[in-house]
């Protein structure tokens, strides 16, 4: 019945998902985003270099270096151009290049893990968003899935683009007020798909920088143990 009444509101989670989807689509689209296999970025002064196909991930900042299988979580750390040789500081460090790569990568493609496995996606409702666009509102928490499950994030969707152009993050989804919220602008086209760089707010400008996703990268980029120039 509910099928035949044009006025029947959709379940708030399966419109979510149809919003995502679009924001997907706009993207890229699945197969761009999975024909993508290397992303390099720079956050927060740290450079990394991704390869999707292959687990592998560089992340340095100044002279420190490690380089991992993010399936494996195996990897040598490199301090001034030697390997560290002491185990449980390379332990240490490669738990800390596991958790960087989880976070760093996030804030660059979040918007490409909004149907991941794990991932609850619920509408509620419409904003405008602090540039005073109308957008449709998604919030987004998880099922024991990466390191900080108890997350939660709204999501502004730009109901003319089609892109989230905003978010706010909350350290626990029981917390009534985001400890923070921040633009998701200044989309680009990186090979197969969009991204976007700018995550400023009032309170400061926040960039991401030296966006890549170049379609081939040398296996010395993965053995260099000391900085490697931008690709």
């Amino acid at each position: 019945l509910c099928l035949l009444m044009s006025g029947c509101a959709q379940n708030p989670v399966d419109k979510a998902k149809n919003i995502a989807q679009g924001v997907l689509e706009n993207m890229g689209g699945e197969k761009g985003w999975n024909d993508t296999r290397y992303l390099a970025w720079t956050f927060n002064n740290q450079y990394q270099v991704w390869d999707k196909h292959q687990n592998r991930f560089r992340w340095e900042q100044d002279s420190l270096v490690a380089i991992i299988n993010t399936d494996t979580k195996e990897g040598n750390v490199y301090v001034d151009g030697q390997e560290l040789q002491d185990p449980e500081e390379k332990q240490k460090l490669l738990e800390r290049a596991y958790a960087l790569w989880i976070n760093n990568s996030y804030w660059l493609v979040m918007p490409f893990k909004l149907l991941d496995e794990g991932v609850t996606l619920r509408y509620v409702g419409e904003e405008q968003t602090l540039e005073g666009a109308p957008a449709d509102v998604l919030e987004m928490t998880f099922a024991q899935v990466g390191l900080t499950p108890q997350n939660k994030y709204k999501l502004w969707v730009d109901k003319e683009q089609g892109l989230v152009t905003q978010w706010a993050f909350f350290r626990s989804a029981e917390d009534a007020e985001p400890s923070f919220t921040r633009r998701w602008s200044d989309y680009k086209d990186y090979g197969n798909i969009k991204l976007a760089s700018d995550r400023s707010n009032a309170q400061g400008e926040f960039k991401l920088t030296d966006i890549a996703a170049p379609a081939e990268v040398p296996d010395s980029v993965f053995n260099s143990p000391t900085p490697i120039e931008k690709l």
